[in-house]
């Protein structure tokens, strides 16, 4: 029987990346999904490419700012009326800046946190009691190797990504009695469209800050870094991650809550230098 057989779950940042293999992965495994994105065109082709291999109504796209509590509202009232019910979430949205601290201006560091760590809070608040109204079910939030431990850069990234593994462990404690398991996945890094440094080096407005052959080159040699400090001797594939959300979310996991769970090809380990 497929693992997710009968579940409705709610993506975030669905349209692309992580958010994208999780949605394919867990349409294959029987979800009835909604995702959720700010990314319109990307996020409904990928619903209806979905809905076209599953020969069933079984996919919907939902428009979500994470940060938005009339869009959390929205989306959990389009859930419940399109499937009846919620049994799950995947907090999977996300934005990177790289920066110096002395260099971040305010207005950068308040986007990251209102995107990564308000969106994960407004998503858990949302969609709780509406889970438990369906008898239980799992919230699973991405958080990310740099909540484990510090890396140059990314003081708002790390920043908001500690603060999902406090929230996660505080969630878990609050509804266990509920039935609702809470875990977190701490990626290391993934090969995927945020973390392309022409999005991930951006100013204030978002906007890439270099040329296309600049942000080339530093991939370039941004993958020949983790070659050398990732024991794997790679990057990590969105697909990779997306098995990970799947046993979070299935009853395989059924004993674990309020865990913060590594996938990053050995890098917290340490660095290799063989």
């Amino acid at each position: 029987m497929p693992k997710l057989d009968g579940r409705t779950i709610l993506i975030t940042g669905a349209a692309r990346g992580q958010g994208e293999q999780e949605a394919r992965l867990f349409a294959a495994e029987g979800a009835r999904l909604v995702l959720a994105d700010v990314l319109d065109d990307q996020g409904e082709a990928l619903a209806k490419e979905l809905t076209q291999q599953l020969g069933e109504d079984r996919v919907r796209y939902q428009h979500l700012d994470v940060s938005s509590e009339t869009d959390w509202a929205a989306a959990v009232e389009t859930t419940l009326s399109v499937f009846g019910t919620l049994d799950g979430l995947v907090n999977n949205a996300g934005i990177l800046r790289f920066n110096e601290l002395v260099s971040t201006p305010l207005e950068e560091y308040l986007a990251v946190v209102r995107v990564n760590q308000v969106g994960c809070f407004l998503g858990m608040r949302a969609a709780a009691p509406v889970i438990e109204e369906a008898g239980g079910g799992t919230i699973v939030n991405t958080a990310s190797y740099t909540a484990q431990t510090g890396m140059a850069l990314l003081t708002s990234y790390a920043a908001t990504k500690g603060a999902i593994l406090s929230m996660t462990r505080v969630a878990a404690l609050e509804l266990a009695a509920k039935g609702i398991r809470v875990n977190a996945i701490c990626p290391g890094a993934v090969d995927t469209p945020m973390s392309n440094p022409a999005n991930a080096f951006a100013g204030g407005s978002g906007a890439p800050v270099m040329s296309a052959e600049d942000a080339a080159s530093l991939a370039e040699a941004t993958a020949e870094l983790y070659a050398k400090v990732v024991p794997m001797r790679r990057i990590g594939r969105p697909d990779e991650i997306a098995k990970l959300a799947l046993f979070l979310s299935s009853e395989d996991s059924s004993y674990i809550t309020g865990q913060p769970v590594i996938v990053d090809g050995g890098w917290l380990a340490g660095v290799s230098i063989g």
